[in-house]
């Protein structure tokens, strides 16, 4: 114990000795090691950790796979009501299977009214989730069958709504201005459904309680919802799989005719894979790009030992000569690498702490679980075992090249400065080109992610976002009970819309554009046979009404806009994009044809199309555009045909759009005030403009492109810190060399030459070899670029000529130093 205590002492006055040295070194491990932690904690929580269930490893998802029509997921869809009755009821290795839907209802009845998300789900799945109630109990299987009332809430919403009432059991709360009672009330670590997104998390729980309707043959094709089991003890998903297959072939041999063309095939897989697929490519680039820079930063911290190593070598080499063992001079240079890295880990792990404290909100709504995200134990595990891995790492070269030193010639150096022999050379200079390299690929990297994202904002979205404002809201049904009441609803907010200030055209609608979200449905161009042989093509369907287009400034290329005239009763009329136009009729004009719903062999009406739209941008706006179609609101339930059902309701539920000459965030209140004059407790949801919609879009390729753009910085100074480091301590080695070279007749000029060359060659050798790794890495960022190659010429040629103008700069001031240092003095010293 005395003998270790004694090498830390030793070891801290050595470095104490030297604290521009120290502080630099903390500082530079600091930042790296607080970066990679940061996103490490990122990675344990979003793809290492286990689900917070009992034995997670054991949940499976259930899901069907179609082929034989155009799927805008691959084909993995979810599955069906009658998919969830029939696996629930027929396989056998599952000890709970159950199915849920997302969705939302207005909550009201306790705090103000508001539109919350939800899920519905049979009471199968808290059995197999295994999980227990924080108070109360969940809903039981009778209740399921019988459409009971009852829900469970998450423990914010007992919070926020009930301010962590225990006696809230069998308080009653209005959804979509029902009552339902409360029966339990969920810990507040649990979230399920997993998925991305803050805005997204369930805050209650109901009763799946299918109706005749969804289990209906009509509704065989409605595939929105989704399953989760637990394993039997012993069983493997494989087996399941095999278990699920044959059930799924039962049902596939009872598909309505209209369906005839559908092949299904169900996948059974994990809940944690299904749960973290999406964001696995994206977390695993941050945490190697975050490495990259450790990486540099410890041939930095090596370089700078090395340095230290060779200035103490007369010291080393007493020490050698007293008796000293190789083994205790070893140890010694460790255990120096060690209280620096150490100290920087110590440093680093309080800045994660405030990165991930002021970061999380910057990250995507594409990565789930972020309400995990922080340090616990596992992530400060993992800091302080990469401290030590760095400082042993680090200290091995110097402590080696300290055991090289020669005793006869370093004792008979005395006091001159002298040179240090061609293996320390070697190594730094290797060092540095190293780091040069990996910055020329995360400098590229960043360049190519730049540009795509120019590239992104440079595409036509197909509409103008600028004075639109926009509102989500929801009728429900027990007070719009009929078509009749919701397009009084409709009529009415549009003409008092109107009648407001500044308001420049209002229209309603079933999607916005770049949110994404809207549904696929099959369709028959009249007189297209579609390339895969299939009867049928696919396109997104919106509803509109009003001055829709006008308001969202989608330009018109032939033809007409829907009007007053387009009624129930008259002929059925449509609007396409130019995407399906061209597709579905090549060469020709739109104007004039027919399409309708559904299948060949289903009997759907007839729609004229009156009217030609510009393509927009239906997803992000790196998204392939997809084929669209717009109808009025009154013709729907005509168009739908036997695709429909009497009950079937349109426009009560979407987006108010509306265009106005004052900027949109001064028309929110106006906005707000009208719907509460038409009906009071209607709440509306995300009120926001188009264009902070179109910024929402960007986040997750700008958060990649911030990011990997930050860490290349990191690691391109840090590279040219290395260089700088390097030239530097050779020109103080060389002092005397340059002294003579001046007084023999060497220019300034010329010294200043010699030195920023030396600088210059290594950058060189580094960019050549970062280059040759670039075109290897970069194939694996195809999948996050848009409209640019991954190997494109512009951005490789300026990231290495950035790199080797740096390296210039990094080794101007030691030349200018060398160049202007005082001949008396410097050949005096000698």
């Amino acid at each position: 114990m005395s003998s270790s205590f004694q090498d830390l002492r030793t070891a801290s006055r050595h470095l104490l000795k030297s604290p521009g040295f120290v502080v630099t070194s903390v500082l530079m491990l600091a930042l790296t090691i607080g970066a990679t932690t940061a996103i490490f904690s990122v990675v344990e929580a979003v793809l290492l950790r286990p689900l917070s269930f009992p034995q997670s490893d054991r949940l499976m998802v259930v899901s069907d796979v179609l082929s034989g029509v155009d799927m805008p997921t691959n084909g993995n869809v979810g599955v069906t009501p009658i998919d969830i009755r029939n696996y629930t009821r027929d396989t056998h290795s599952f000890s709970n299977l159950g199915g849920y839907e997302r969705t939302g209802f207005e909550l009201s009845g306790v705090g103000d009214p508001a539109r919350v998300s939800a899920t519905r789900m049979t009471s199968g799945v808290f059995a197999a989730l295994a999980v227990r109630p924080l108070l109360g109990r969940f809903f039981s299987p009778q209740e399921d069958e019988q459409h009971e009332p009852v829900t469970v809430i998450s423990y914010r919403t007992w919070r926020s709504r009930f301010h962590g009432d225990p006696g809230v059991l069998g308080t009653k709360l209005l959804l979509d201005r029902q009552p339902y009672v409360v029966v339990g009330v969920m810990p507040h670590d649990f979230e399920f459904p997993l998925v991305p997104g803050v805005l997204n998390r369930t805050e209650l729980w109901i009763p799946m309680s299918f109706d005749l309707q969804e289990l209906s043959v009509r509704e065989a094709s409605n595939w929105s919802y989704e399953m989760v089991g637990r394993l039997k003890p012993g069983i493997t998903a494989t087996q399941a799989l095999a278990d699920v297959t044959r059930v799924a072939a039962e049902t596939v041999r009872n598909y309505p005719p209209s369906m005839a063309e559908f092949k299904m095939h169900p996948v059974v897989k994990a809940l944690h894979e299904e749960t973290v697929e999406q964001a696995r490519p994206l977390v695993r680039t941050l945490f190697l790009a975050v490495m990259v820079v450790l990486l540099i930063a410890c041939a930095n911290l090596t370089g700078l030992l090395l340095v230290r190593a060779i200035r103490r070598r007369r010291e080393v080499a007493v020490r050698l000569a007293l008796g000293a063992r190789a083994a205790t001079i070893l140890w010694q240079e460790i255990l120096e690498s060690l209280m620096l890295s150490v100290t920087g880990g110590m440093v680093g792990l309080l800045l994660a702490a405030v990165a991930l404290r002021l970061g999380l909100r910057l990250l995507p709504d594409t990565l789930p679980r972020t309400a995990e995200i922080g340090l616990d134990w596992v992530v400060v595990g993992f800091a302080l075992g990469l401290a030590i891995a760095t400082g042993v790492v680090c200290g091995l070269a110097p402590a080696f090249a300290a055991l090289r030193t020669s005793v006869d010639e370093a004792l008979k150096e005395g006091g001159r400065t002298g040179t240090s022999d061609a293996f320390h050379t070697r190594l730094r200079s290797g060092l540095v080109v190293a780091e040069i390299a990996v910055s020329l690929v995360l400098l590229a990297t960043s360049g190519l992610l730049l540009r795509s994202f120019e590239k992104m904002r440079e595409v036509d979205l197909g509409f103008r976002p600028d004075h639109t404002l926009t509102a989500a809201y929801s009728l429900l049904q027990t007070q719009y009970a009929t078509q009749a009441t919701v397009d009084a609803f409709n009529s009415e907010l549009q003409k008092r819309l109107q009648q407001q200030p500044g308001v420049k055209s209002v229209g309603l609608t079933s999607g916005l554009p770049v949110a994404g979200g809207k549904g696929t449905i099959g369709f028959v161009a009249e007189g297209f046979v579609t390339p895969r042989g299939s009867s049928f093509d696919t396109g997104t369907m919106i509803l509109v009404e009003g001055d829709y287009f006008q308001t969202m400034g989608i330009p018109l290329v032939r033809g007409r806009w829907f009007t007053q005239a387009d009624k129930p009763d008259g002929q059925l009329v449509v609007v396409v994009n130019r995407k399906l136009a061209e597709q579905s009729w090549p060469g020709q004009d739109p104007i004039g044809k027919r399409l309708r719903f559904g299948t060949a062999s289903l009997k759907t009406p007839w729609a004229t199309v009156v009217g030609e739209v510009t393509d927009v941008k239906d997803g992000s706006p790196d998204l392939p555009t997809k084929q669209q179609f717009y109808l009025p609101v009154k013709q729907a339930k005509e168009m739908a045909g036997e695709m429909g059902s009497p009950a079937d309701l349109y426009g009560n539920r979407g987006y108010i759009t509306l265009r106005s000459a004052l900027p949109p965030e001064e028309m929110e209140n106006v906005l707000r005030a009208t719907v509460r004059s038409i009906d009071p407790l209607l709440p509306l949801n995300h009120v926001e403009s188009m264009e902070r919609i179109i910024s929402d879009s960007e986040t997750p390729r700008r958060f990649n492109t911030m990011f990997i753009s930050s860490f290349a910085v990191m690691a391109s100074l840090l590279a040219v810190l290395g260089i700088y480091g390097v030239i530097a301590f050779s020109v103080a080695l060389r002092v005397h060399e340059m002294a003579i070279r001046m007084a023999l007749g060497s220019q300034r000029l010329g010294i200043i030459r010699l030195v920023v060359m030396s600088g210059a060659k290594l950058a060189a050798a580094g960019c050549v070899i970062g280059l040759a790794g670039a075109f290897a890495a970069l194939r694996s960022l195809r999948s996050f670029l848009f409209g640019v190659s991954a190997f494109d010429p512009w951005v490789l040629t300026f990231a290495s000529s950035l790199l080797l103008l740096l390296a210039l700069i990094a080794s101007l001031l030691p030349a200018c130093r060398a160049a202007f240092v005082d001949l008396t003095q410097a050949l005096r010293s000698e």
